[in-house]
């Protein structure tokens, strides 16, 4: 695994231990990425959250694209290890903020973020569960972009929010989200 693009394109990222945490490969990245750079323009100074974490992955994404901020959710004890790792590896730590614990334990937002990443365990609904409750706390503007990546075969449907675009890569498919 690596970073795509950015300050810190080419640096490799290490993945959690064990296989309780299937990390977003780097083709998947690449094409989630190309679509949120068509319709964000840019990165720069945005307020991220990486949901359902894992190693990090999508989150030092961002942030190496200019974010100014990504809160980073994970509740597996070897993902939470790879993670703090990736980002005192690329000197990040002053720009994240690791929740150790469920997306579903977080409670109301003190504000909306510009983009959501998540990307849940595949066939649980888990990134639906998690963006309504997300939304009714606050997480969520009108301008917020959410991505949500699941199975090929699975849907998302959340109420209060339209698809923008989907994208199938590989075993994945890719969704943007804007509220409505």
């Amino acid at each position: 695994m690596r970073v795509i693009s950015g300050e810190w394109r080419g640096r490799k990222l290490i993945a959690p231990k064990g296989d309780a945490t299937r990390p977003t490969a780097d083709r998947t990245r690449e094409t989630l990425f190309s679509m949120l750079a068509s319709r964000l323009g840019s990165f720069e100074g945005l307020h991220v959250a990486d949901l359902f974490a894992g190693s990090g992955a999508l989150g030092i994404e961002a942030l190496s694209r200019g974010a100014e901020h990504c809160l980073f959710a994970e509740q597996d004890r070897d993902a939470l290890d790879a993670l703090t790792g990736n980002l005192a590896a690329l000197g990040a730590a002053a720009r994240a903020d690791v929740r150790a614990g469920s997306v579903l334990s977080l409670g109301p937002a003190k504000r909306s973020y510009d983009l959501l990443l998540l990307d849940a365990p595949y066939a649980t609904g888990a990134g639906s569960v998690a963006l309504d409750k997300l939304n009714r706390l606050g997480w969520i503007a009108p301008e917020t972009w959410v991505s949500v990546e699941t199975g090929e075969k699975e849907a998302v449907e959340v109420a209060g929010f339209e698809i923008d675009a989907e994208r199938k890569v590989g075993k994945a498919k890719l969704t943007l989200l804007r509220s409505v």
